[in-house]
């Protein structure tokens, strides 16, 4: 890609609408293997090639733009993507007709960003819009018609609308082994996402063979050492360790790890997440001494890649915190549960599911070294936050009646009688808007 990009720039001048293809080709790769500085300069220049040669509102630069933007949204910066990717809907919308194939992928990305912002009642209609305009262009079992399927069967299980998102899955599943054939990799990605369907509703013995089904295919179709086998071992794994085959579980982790590690680098978030795993089984097998090295070493790789400010990094700190306080070590895992809870509230806003499960997560430590006053009011927002997201929603998320569940016994310790308990949970209610 270098020498491509070399020779263009020599043949043609380095402000060539060849050229910003090249860096664009150049900046895809460099972000996929985990340089997204040096991908992002590159992007930029591509960007502004495109606007010289071609005006501000050319489908051209409405591509440069979602390229940019999906960087941006991957590094964090959501407030940056956002307005490129709204900017490249509407000169698409412009220049080919709202209705065309590259306005459904610009909406795609977009509703992909507001789901991870938690604005999932904006997010729904952009993703059936999308689904309307492939089912359009290309027929309703045409693969692309697949891949939007996923994208808001997933939205769905998001809002806990379960009954709703498997049949969209199963379809997508359906159109993909019809148009494909029953080994293409489009047809793992769909097993995929039904088979973590069927584990979230307890259906582990469904979801099995789907896991190994998507392995086989990736392995297959990419060999044994390639990105996408790692992830499907990871999921496998995850099963396994869901239902106590810890023995069958770790080998399949280490190879997931391994694989990362080779095709990516020691320091690439991939990486982290396999760690974040591994050191999960280790910790449930008592092998604290090994399971917090890694933890640590995930937590430092995701700082470095994604910024000390990213969600994924607040995952990190829970899972190392929640090590710590397993160990006894709760005023090492305050800090850590309170940055955790800074990060998701900066980067999803104050009502996300997340932000809820952090204040759930200090609030027990608060609980175990026996502040309970502080617990309160923690406890009393995650209630509320989950029960805005079922106002918001139409759905009960799966985690509110555990949290409900919480908040009651805290209540109970605090020494308050069933009126109380029962008025507090009403006040939480109306300051969700449930009334």
């Amino acid at each position: 890609m270098r020498r491509a990009l070399a020779i263009d720039e020599a043949s043609f001048g380095p402000n060539h609408p060849d050229v910003a293809r090249d860096l664009s080709n150049l900046g895809a790769l460099l972000q996929e293997t985990n340089r997204p500085t040096e991908a992002e300069s590159l992007k930029r220049r591509a960007l502004a090639i495109d606007e010289a040669n071609f005006g501000p509102d050319h489908p051209h630069v409405a591509r440069t733009l979602s390229n940019l933007a999906q960087l941006l949204q991957k590094t964090n910066r959501l407030a940056e993507a956002e307005p490129l990717m709204r900017r490249a809907i509407s000169i698409l919308e412009i220049s080919v007709g709202p209705d065309h194939p590259n306005v459904a992928v610009c909406l795609s990305n977009l509703a992909a960003l507001l789901r991870d912002t938690n604005r999932l009642a904006e997010a729904e209609p952009l993703a059936r819009r999308a689904l309307v305009i492939v089912e359009a262009n290309f027929g309703p079992n045409h693969p692309n018609v697949a891949i939007r399927l996923g994208n808001l069967a997933g939205l769905l299980k998001d809002t806990n609308r379960l009954t709703e998102a498997e049949p969209l899955m199963r379809r997508a599943l359906d159109i993909c082994e019809a148009s494909l054939g029953p080994d293409h990799p489009y047809v793992a990605t769909s097993l995929n996402n039904l088979a973590q369907l069927l584990k979230a509703t307890s259906r582990l013995v469904e979801a099995e063979p789907m896991f190994r089904r998507a392995l086989a295919i990736a392995e297959a179709s990419f060999g044994r050492d390639h990105p996408t086998v790692a992830r499907d071992l990871n999921n496998l794994a995850v099963l396994l360790l869901d239902t106590n085959r810890l023995a069958e579980a770790e080998p399949l982790m280490r190879r997931a790890l391994a694989i990362d590690e080779a095709s990516f680098g020691l320091d690439h978030p991939n990486v982290a997440s396999h760690l974040n795993t591994l050191a999960t089984l280790l910790q449930i097998t008592n092998r604290l001494s090994e399971s917090e090295p890694l933890m640590r070493r995930a937590l430092a790789i995701d700082e470095a890649s994604l910024g000390p400010d990213h969600p994924d990094v607040a995952i990190r700190l829970n899972n190392l915190a929640q090590s710590l306080q397993s160990t006894n070590r709760v005023f090492e895992a305050e800090p850590l549960m309170r940055r955790a809870l800074a990060i998701d509230e900066a980067s999803l806003g104050p009502n996300h599911p997340r932000v809820g499960i952090d204040l759930n997560n200090l609030a027990s430590l608060l609980q175990v070294t026996n502040r309970l006053e502080e617990a309160e009011p923690l406890l009393r927002r995650t209630v509320t936050i989950f029960l805005t997201f079922e106002r918001a929603t139409g759905h009960a998320h799966p985690t509110r009646t555990t949290f409900i569940a919480n908040y009651v016994g805290l209540l109970s310790a605090l020494g308050r009688d069933a009126v109380a308990i029962d008025t507090a949970i009403a006040d939480a209610r109306r300051e969700a808007g449930l009334g």
